[in-house]
C-alpha cells in the first residue's frame, strides 16, 4: 500500500488488512507446500512401519494330478524323480497339482511358516511326506490344522524339527495361477500380512474417496461424464484388487467364496465396458475429427456379448475371451488415442490420455502375462500401481477440466457483462412489486439516469399503472411474452414513445428487455394505412372498404341493418382529358371531403375505381340511408369546385341497396354497381336509384348473379337446349322449310331462363364462347342426324355473339367444325350483328370470307339498328340482311319505317343479298313486307319457336301458321299472277305479342 493510501486508513485497519492477507497466503500456499515437503522427506528418510525381512523362496517339485498318478505313494515316487523349480504356471488348468518341498532344520522358539502365494489357488491340503500324516486342509473360507489363510493365498505352519523335513501338498486353482513358495519366520510373515492389508486399505480408501469426490462433483454439476468416471474408478479399484489378490474383501467385508470368481468375471467385463464408454464420451468431439467410427463402435458393441459371457461361462473359459477382447480393444483405443493426441494439444485430453494409457498398458501386460505365463517382465508394474497412477492422473485431468470450465465461466460471465453493458436494447430486472432492481446503460438512457435512484425505481412511474398490470398479468400467465406499451411525452419530447417489452418471471424476479419501437410502430401504421387506404384521397381503398363491408355483413345475422351505396362521378373523365390529372386529383380530394363530412360515425367511404366510390352505412335503415345519399348527391353538385382560377361542376350518381343477411359480398357490390349505372342513365331522375331487399330489380340482379355463377359450374351446359323458329319465304312459302336455332336454358327450378338474361350472363362471365360452341356443335349434329328429312331446308340461321366472333380460339373451332361437316355446311347461316361487324371490320371480313369458303352462309343481323352506315356493305360479302325488328313492329302505323325497310330491301337486292324481316306479328305486316319485296319473314305471325321434333314433322315453314287470314294470303302467294290483298297501311295498330 502506498503512503497516500495508508494515510487514508488508521494504523489498526492497516495492520488488520496485512494480517488477514498473511494468514490467507500461509494457509493457502505455504502450509500445503510444507506438508508436501515433509511427506517427501519422510518417505526418503524415515523407516517404514511395515518392513518384513528374511523371506526366502523355496524350491519345490511339482506334478499335475492325473488318473495314473492319484495315489500318494505313486505321486511321491514320481515327484522325487523330478527337478526342483522356483515357480510353475497352471495355464488355466482346473486339475490339481502335487508339490513336494523340503524345509531345513528349525530351532525351538523359531516358528517357521511356508506361504503359498498364488491368489488363484482355491484349496490346499498338506501332509508330512515321510509319515504321510495330514497337516491340515484349507480353502478360501476355512482352514484347519497347520494351514491358515494368509494374504492372497495360504500358509503352512512348520513344526520344530532338528532335521530337514519333506512336505507334500496338493493344491487346485481357478484361473491363471502361478504356484510359488516362500519361507518366512512367523513374525515376519505376520508383518507382511499387516503390510498386505494396510496396502489393501490404502487402495480401497484412496480410490473410494476419490470416486466419492467425483460422484459428488457429478451430482452438484449434473455432469454425466463425472458420474461415469466415478464408476470407472470403482471398477478400477476392483481390477487392482484382483491383481493384488485383495478382491476377496470389499470395504472390510469378506466376499462369499461362491461369489468370488463370478464377481471377478463380471468386474472384468464391466471394467471393459465402462473403459470403452468413458473413452468414447471423453473424446467424442475428437473422435469425430479423427474418424474411424467403425472401430470404436465395434469395440463398444463387443461389450454386450462379453458381459453375457461373464454371467454364463465358467471362469476358466471366460478368461481367454476377455484376453482376446481386451487385446483388441487395447489396440483400438491405443491407436485412436495416438491419433487424438496428434491432433489436439488439450491438457485435459493429455491427462486423460496418460491415465487411460497406464491403465491400458497395465491391462495389456496382465493379459500377456496371464496368457503366456510371463512374469516379472516389467518388475513390479501391475494393476495396483496402474490403478493408483491412472487415478492420480485422472484426478489431475479433472482438476484441469474444472480449471478450464472455471476460466470459461469467467470468460462467459465477462462477455455477458460486456454484452449487458453494451447492448442497445434496454435490459432490466424487477421485483414482484414492480421496482427496478437493475438496469443496463441502454435502459437508463431510455428512462433516465436516475432510474435506480431511491424513489425512482417504480415501473408505473414511467409507464403508468395500466402498463404494470399488463406486464404483471403477462409474466404470471405465461412462461414468457411480449407487449407494446406507450409512454406519454416527457420533458423535451412532445410525442409519445412506444416500447416493446419482453419479459418472463425468474423465481422471485421479473427479467426482461425494453426496446424503443416508436419509429417502427409509426412505419407499421403508415404501411397499414397505405395497405387499406387510397394514397390520393386518403379514404379507404378497395381492400379496406371490402374488409369494412365484410365485417358489417357478418353483423346482419344479429338482426342489424346495412345499406351499401355505390357512387360514380358523371363525366369526370372530361376534367382529366381537358385540364390534366392534377386538376382531376384535386377535384377528387374535394369530393371525398364533402362526402366524408356528410357521413356519421361508423360510416366508411372507399375508392374502388378512378371516379367510383363505395359507402358502407352500417346500422342504417334504408329510408335514412336514402336521405343521406340524396344529400351526398346534392352536396357533390351543389357548388362548383374551385381549382386555381377554374371552377368545375361535378355531378354524382348513387346506387343504394339494402343488404340482406344471406347476400354475398361480391353480389352486394355488383348489385350496387348496377343500381348506380341505372341512376347514371337517368332512370332515377335525381341521380339516385334505391334497391330495397325485396325490390324486383334486386331479385332480378340476384338471379343474374346466380346465373353467372351457374354458368361457371361444370354442369352449366347440361341445362341448355335449343328451339327453332321457322323463317317463311314470301315468294314460295310452301316450298322451303327454313328456321333459326334459338338458345334456351332451364333453371334449377325447371323454369325457362330469359334468353336475353342468359346471353348477358354469358358475356359478363366470359362463357359466351363456350355456349356458342355448344349451340353450333348441337346444330351440326342435329343436321347430320336428320339430313334425309330436311331436303326442303335451304338455310338454318344461328346467331353468334360479339364476344365469340372476336375470340380467335372460338373462330378456329368454328372453322374446324365446318371443315368436319363440309357436306352440310351449305345449310348453315351464321348471323353477325351490325355492331359486332363494325367493331373490327377487317377481322369480320376475314371471318365472313373464311366461313363462306366452306359453303356456309352469313347474315348481318339487326341491320339498321346500329350505325346505319351502308358503306361497310361494300366490304362485307354477306348473303342475307336481317332487318332489325324495331322497323317491322307496327310498321304500317309508321310510314317512315316502311320507307326505311323499302330502302334496305332495294339496297340488298342491288348488292345481291336476300332480306329477312323479323318480329312480324300480324298478317298486315306480312302483306306489306311482301309488297315491298322482302324475301323472308320471321315472327309470331308465322310461328313461335318450336321444338326440333316439331320442325321435322313440318313440310314447310308455312305449316305452322294458325291465322286464317294469313293462310289465305299464303295461298295467294302460291298462285302465279294472283293479286295480293290490299291492306290499309295506316290501319290502327293491331294487338301484338311481345317477342
Amino acid at each position: 500500500m502506498s503512503k497516500s493510501a495508508a494515510g487514508k486508513v488508521g494504523p489498526w485497519e492497516w495492520a488488520t488488512l496485512h494480517l488477514d492477507r498473511l494468514l490467507y497466503l500461509g494457509s493457502t500456499y505455504a502450509l500445503p507446500l510444507a506438508i508436501g515437503l515433509i511427506s517427501l522427506l519422510g518417505l526418503i528418510i524415515w523407516s517404514p512401519v511395515y518392513a518384513p525381512a528374511d523371506a526366502r523362496p523355496l524350491a519345490f517339485k511339482v506334478v499335475q494330478e492325473t488318473a495314473a498318478a492319484s495315489d500318494m505313494d505313486a505321486v511321491l515316487a514320481q515327484l522325487r524323480g523330478l527337478g526342483s523349480l522356483q515357480h510353475v504356471d497352471t495355464r488355466l488348468s482346473p486339475a490339481g497339482f502335487w508339490m513336494l518341498f523340503t524345509v531345513g532344520p528349525t530351532k525351538a522358539g523359531e516358528n517357521t511358516m511356508v506361504e503359498f502365494t498364488s491368489r488363484h489357488a482355491v484349496s490346499l491340503a498338506c501332509w508330512n511326506a515321510a509319515t504321510k500324516t495330514p497337516l491340515g486342509q484349507a480353502n478360501r473360507e476355512t482352514a484347519d490344522g497347520s494351514l491358515s489363510i494368509a494374504k492372497a493365498g495360504f500358509a503352512l505352519a512348520v513344526p520344530v524339527s532338528a532335521r530337514a523335513t519333506e512336505y507334500l501338498c496338493r493344491t487346485s486353482a481357478l484361473g491363471p495361477a502361478r504356484l510359488s513358495l516362500v519361507q518366512w519366520p512367523a513374525a515376519q510373515l505376520q508383518i507382511s500380512e499387516h503390510e498386505f492389508h494396510h496396502n489393501a486399505g490404502l487402495l480401497d480408501g484412496g480410490l473410494t474417496v476419490l470416486a466419492l469426490f467425483v460422484l459428488i462433483t457429478a451430482l452438484i454439476n449434473r455432469e454425466g461424464t463425472y458420474l461415469l468416471f466415478a464408476t470407472w474408478l470403482l471398477l478400477n479399484l476392483r481390477v487392482a484388487a484382483l491383481s493384488a489378490g485383495w478382491d476377496s474383501q470389499w470395504l472390510g467385508r469378506s466376499v462369499p467364496q461362491n461369489w468370488l470368481f463370478e464377481a471377478r468375471a463380471v468386474s472384468l467385463a464391466l471394467y471393459y465396458l465402462v473403459t470403452v464408454t468413458l473413452f468414447k464420451t471423453l473424446f467424442k468431439d475428437d473422435l469425430a475429427r479423427v474418424g474411424y467410427n467403425g472401430l470404436i463402435r465395434f469395440a463398444q458393441w463387443s461389450c454386450l456379448p462379453l458381459l453375457l459371457g461373464a454371467l454364463v461361462l465358467p471362469y476358466g473359459s471366460f478368461l481367454p475371451t476377455i484376453w482376446v477382447s481386451s487385446g483388441f480393444s487395447i489396440a483400438v483405443l491405443s491407436f485412436l488415442l495416438t491419433r487424438i493426441l496428434l491432433k489436439t494439444r488439450s491438457y485435459v485430453a493429455m491427462w486423460y490420455a496418460a491415465s487411460l494409457a497406464i491403465t491400458l498398458f497395465a491391462s495389456l501386460y496382465e493379459v500377456i502375462s496371464a496368457a503366456l505365463g510371463v512374469k516379472g517382465f516389467i518388475g513390479n508394474i501391475n494393476s495396483v500401481t496402474a490403478a493408483l497412477s491412472s487415478s492420480l492422473l485422472a484426478s489431475l485431468a479433472i482438476a484441469e477440466q474444472m480449471r478450464q470450465e472455471h476460466q470459461q465461466r469467467l470468460a462467459v460471465q465477462a462477455e455477458l457483462e460486456h454484452t449487458y453493458e453494451a447492448t442497445p436494447i434496454g435490459l432490466f430486472t424487477l421485483d414482484l412489486n414492480g421496482r427496478f432492481m437493475s438496469a443496463n446503460p441502454a435502459m437508463r438512457r431510455m428512462l433516465g439516469p436516475d432510474l435506480l435512484a431511491p424513489g425512482s425505481r417504480e415501473w408505473h412511474r414511467y409507464f403508468g399503472n395500466a402498463a404494470w398490470m399488463q406486464l404483471h398479468h403477462m409474466v404470471h400467465s405465461h412462461a414468457d411474452g411480449e407487449l407494446e406499451i406507450k409512454r406519454d411525452g416527457t420533458e423535451g419530447v412532445d410525442s409519445p414513445k412506444r416500447y416493446l417489452v419482453k419479459a418472463t418471471r425468474a423465481h422471485d424476479k421479473i427479467e426482461g428487455s425494453l426496446q424503443d419501437v416508436t419509429e417502427k410502430s409509426r412505419a407499421t401504421e403508415d404501411l397499414q394505412f397505405m395497405a387499406n387506404n387510397d394514397a390520393l384521397t386518403k379514404v379507404l381503398n378497395r381492400r379496406g372498404i371490402e374488409k369494412i363491408l365484410n365485417h358489417a355483413m357478418q353483423q346482419l345475422a344479429g338482426g342489424r341493418s346495412l345499406a351499401l351505396a355505390y357512387l360514380d362521378l358523371d363525366r369526370f373523365k372530361l376534367i382529366n382529358d381537358l385540364y390534366g390529372h392534377n386538376a382531376g386529383d384535386e377535384v377528387l380530394q374535394l369530393v371525398c371531403k364533402r362526402v366524408s363530412d356528410m357521413l356519421s360515425v361508423g360510416m366508411q367511404m372507399g375508392r374502388v375505381g378512378g371516379d367510383e366510390f363505395v359507402i358502407v352505412l352500417p346500422d342504417t335503415r334504408i329510408p335514412l340511408a336514402t336521405v343521406i345519399c340524396q344529400g351526398i348527391v346534392d352536396s357533390i353538385g351543389a357548388t362548383p369546385y374551385q381549382i386555381g382560377d377554374k371552377a368545375f361542376h361535378v355531378r354524382g350518381s348513387i346506387g343504394l341497396i339494402e343488404v340482406a343477411a344471406d347476400t354475398r359480398l361480391k353480389d352486394a357490390m355488383s348489385t350496387a354497381d348496377r343500381a348506380c349505372r341505372e341512376a347514371k342513365s337517368g332512370a332515377g331522375g335525381d341521380g339516385l336509384v334505391v334497391y330495397e331487399k325485396n325490390a324486383a330489380a334486386f331479385r332480378q340482379h340476384e338471379a343474374e348473379l346466380q346465373l353467372v355463377e351457374r354458368l361457371s359450374s361444370s354442369v352449366a351446359l347440361d341445362d341448355l337446349f335449343v328451339e327453332m323458329q321457322p323463317i317463311m319465304s314470301l315468294t314460295a312459302p310452301l316450298d322451303s322449310l327454313n328456321f333459326e336455332v334459338l338458345l334456351r336454358m332451364r333453371g334449377p327450378d325447371g323454369k325457362l331462363v330469359p334468353t336475353d338474361r342468359l346471353i348477358a350472363a354469358g358475356e359478363s362471365s366470359g362463357h359466351m364462347g363456350q355456349i356458342d360452341r355448344w349451340v353450333l356443335s348441337t346444330t351440326l349434329a342435329w343436321l347430320n342426324t336428320h339430313a334425309a328429312r330436311l331436303t326442303r331446308t335451304r338455310f338454318v340461321c344461328m346467331n353468334l355473339s360479339g364476344a365469340s366472333v372476336n375470340d380467335e380460339a372460338f373462330t378456329r373451332d368454328v372453322f374446324a367444325m365446318l371443315a368436319q361437316n363440309i357436306h352440310i355446311a351449305g345449310h348453315l347461316c351464321l348471323e353477325i350483328t351490325e355492331t359486332v361487324a363494325l367493331h373490327d371490320l377487317e377481322n369480320t371480313r376475314r371471318f365472313i370470307d373464311r366461313v363462306r369458303s366452306y359453303g356456309a352462309k352469313v347474315a348481318l343481323d339487326d341491320f339498321g339498328a346500329g350505325y346505319t352506315s351502308f358503306s361497310y356493305l361494300k366490304v362485307l360479302s354477306a348473303d342475307l340482311l336481317k332487318i332489325d325488328g324495331s322497323f317491322i313492329v307496327n310498321m304500317n302505323s309508321h310510314p317512315a319505317n316502311v320507307a326505311i325497310v323499302e330502302a334496305i330491301v332495294s339496297l340488298a337486292r342491288n348488292l345481291g343479298m336476300k332480306t329477312i324481316a323479323e318480329w312480324a306479328e300480324d298478317t298486315a305486316t306480312v302483306q306489306t313486307l311482301t309488297e315491298i319485296g322482302v324475301d323472308y319473314v320471321q315472327g309470331y305471325a308465322v310461328a313461335r319457336p318450336q321444338l326440333p321434333q316439331e320442325i321435322l314433322a313440318a313440310t314447310s315453314s308455312a305449316s305452322f301458321i294458325k291465322d286464317q287470314e294469313l293462310l289465305r294470303l299464303v295461298d295467294l302467294m302460291g298462285q302465279p299472277g294472283a293479286d295480293l290483298l290490299q291492306v290499309e297501311m295506316f290501319a290502327p295498330n293491331r294487338p301484338r305479342n311481345v317477342h
